[in-house]
């Protein structure tokens, strides 16, 4: 997928190939999947916060010399898509300890694949803030473009939110584009396409399963 100015890709180098091998392998112990995702998702937090406006600032350097720096504008908040969001605010809370972060509940129907929107707490200056919404699979895009609008109805700007996922399909990445141009998306990966059940081929299974260990060996294996 080329990187356009709202959609972004972290570059495919050999090290995160080497990453994506090791958290793919359906046989990969839970400890490795835990271990080698999140490296992938410090690497996408990065490149996020990357994308968030900066201001110029000086400092002065310990030998007396001026340093033409940056320093982040605004305010910022985290709204992991809970449960698997929870694993990237972890990670982000690692990056800025202090970070206000939010929640947002919602569940694809089994029979349906539709979003349920089930629960939501925000900041109360969430309008004020820049947004990074931490979900890790954005395979038809619903449930993204639930969380988005939950935040657009508090008052937050789309241009403010910046969507993190850790894989994406084409098919999520068009539904997003579609509803929510103004967004800023990013992903490690685009995946080839969705199956008959909006699985993601090659896919990873269920990621808040096989992160959280919730899962029987059978079904982390879909």
């Amino acid at each position: 997928m080329p990187t356009t100015q709202k959609v972004h890709q972290l570059p495919q180098s050999n090290q995160l190939r080497a990453l994506h091998t090791v958290i793919r392998d359906r046989d990969a112990s839970r400890a490795d999947f835990v271990l080698y995702s999140r490296r992938v998702i410090r690497l996408l937090l990065e490149s996020a916060l990357d994308l968030l406006p900066f201001d110029k600032q000086e400092v002065t350097t310990p030998v007396g010399e001026t340093y033409p720096g940056l320093k982040f504008t605004g305010k910022l908040c985290a709204v992991p898509v809970i449960r698997a969001g929870d694993s990237m605010a972890d990670e982000l809370r690692q990056l800025i300890p202090g970070i206000r972060v939010g929640k947002i509940l919602i569940q694809r129907d089994k029979t349906t694949k539709l979003p349920r929107l089930h629960y939501w707490n925000l900041p109360d200056d969430i309008a004020e803030r820049h947004v990074l919404v931490l979900e890790p699979m954005l395979a038809t895009g619903g449930s993204a473009n639930a969380a988005i609008d939950v935040l657009l109805g508090a008052g937050v700007r789309e241009e403010n939110i910046v969507l993190v996922n850790f894989l994406a399909a084409p098919e999520g990445i068009d539904a997003v584009r579609r509803a929510h141009p103004d967004v800023t998306m990013i992903t490690s990966s685009t995946e080839e396409c969705l199956n008959r059940d909006a699985f993601m081929i090659p896919g990873i299974g269920d990621f808040g399963d096989r992160f959280f260990g919730t899962a029987d060996a059978a079904l982390v294996r879909r």
